[in-house]
């Protein structure tokens, strides 16, 4: 979900920061703030350790945030085209930030807690976020940063049997898209059943001066591996999630990037949200272009920027995200193309280093989703 580049200013660390150097993690400036792209494992093993079993990873640099007052979930939907509106209490819902031509400043997370709504934003984002939120709120509202909270993700399909070891034994009855508080090892939690590799799995925030102890409680879980953000976004792009900055900003919109299914038909119907005019115009007319995946063929890697080609040498598009998947075996790829050229199974070439290379417009997600529904 984040534009995950490094920001200007002075390098920010987790919580967990002196964790990672224990464990071997090679750290680079990410969104802001040191991060670990892979520990000694390595990006491959880890991407396929979570896959398998269960991944931690270090997800503190995201922002959280509290919105509180009169009525915050009317006034978060002044802001974003999602139904907040038709949650329920304790449940969450994938939406987006967007301005009034229909462009995504950024994704994020709303969960609706009693009176209040929590969010979650994009760590490169984060300020912008904020700044963007306040100053679009009617009187009688306030928005906090959560700044003394931590948040870690433990991903894969034994992610439960750990949690509920730890924890209590409905964790693993939650559904997806749901939140609870727990006690993790004597830990106070906000536990979502949510993340961002296509696994079953868990976002657990708590105080940061507890995020370290908490680590180390899960990593002693016999299943669990610590993860970087290498394999994190290998494990997303496998499952087809968009990556902010990449696939999705200021000049794209929900509609474009096949988003359509995280604004509900009240949304649609009733507008009230910047863009708005412009989505029921794409809805109803089509788009130009459409976000698709693309499956290169052979072994070669196809990296964002990529142009792609129709079979006539014309200019259809260009890539977005891409690299190697582990679990599907070879390259994978998504970007925006025609919306002549989006059908599955389309013919395209990407340009790498100057030489066409042979594609195909595919479906995604390339593995299979694994959400827990129930």
């Amino acid at each position: 979900m984040a534009r995950e580049s490094a920001s200007e200013g002075a390098i920010q660390r987790t919580p967990l920061h002196a964790l990672h150097v224990e464990l071997g993690g090679k750290l680079i400036a990410f969104a802001g703030y040191e991060m670990p792209v892979q520990y000694p494992l390595g990006i491959l093993k880890e991407h396929l350790h979570t896959r398998g079993a269960a991944g931690l990873f270090d997800v503190s640099h995201m922002g959280q945030l509290e919105l509180v007052g009169d009525d915050p979930v009317s006034a978060i939907e002044t802001m974003v085209p999602g139904d907040i509106h038709g949650l329920d209490d304790g449940t969450t819902r994938y939406t987006q930030l967007t301005v009034d031509d229909g462009g995504i400043l950024d994704d994020l997370m709303v969960t609706r807690d009693g009176g209040r709504l929590l969010l979650v934003v994009n760590a490169a984002c984060k300020d912008e976020d904020i700044a963007h939120i306040r100053a679009g709120l009617p009187a009688g509202h306030q928005l906090h940063e959560l700044a003394d909270r931590a948040l870690i993700a433990l991903q894969g399909p034994s992610a439960a049997a750990v949690l509920s070891d730890l924890g209590s034994s409905c964790l693993a009855a939650m559904p997806f898209m749901s939140t609870t508080e727990d006690s993790l090892g004597g830990t106070e939690c906000r536990i979502w059943r949510s993340g961002y590799t296509g696994e079953d799995g868990y976002e657990i925030s708590c105080n940061a001066a507890d995020a370290e102890a908490l680590a180390r409680l899960i990593l002693s879980q016999k299943p669990v591996a610590p993860i970087g953000l290498g394999a994190r976004d290998s494990l997303r792009l496998e499952a087809g999630l968009c990556l902010y900055g990449h696939d999705i900003d200021r000049s794209t919109t929900p509609v474009e990037a096949g988003l359509l299914w995280s604004i509900g038909k009240r949304r649609r119907e009733e507008g009230g949200f910047p863009g708005a005019a412009v989505v029921k115009r794409q809805i109803a007319d089509g788009v130009t272009r459409r976000r698709v995946g693309i499956q290169p063929n052979g072994r070669l890697p196809v990296r964002e920027s990529a142009g792609l080609f129709d079979e006539n040498g014309a200019a259809i598009g260009a890539i977005t995200s891409g690299g190697f998947g582990p679990s599907v075996g070879g390259p994978v790829a998504m970007g925006y193309v025609e919306a002549h050229a989006a059908k599955a199974g389309t013919v395209v070439q990407a340009e790498v280093r100057g030489k066409m290379h042979e594609a195909n417009v595919a479906r995604m997600p390339f593995v299979e989703q694994r959400y827990y529904r129930g």
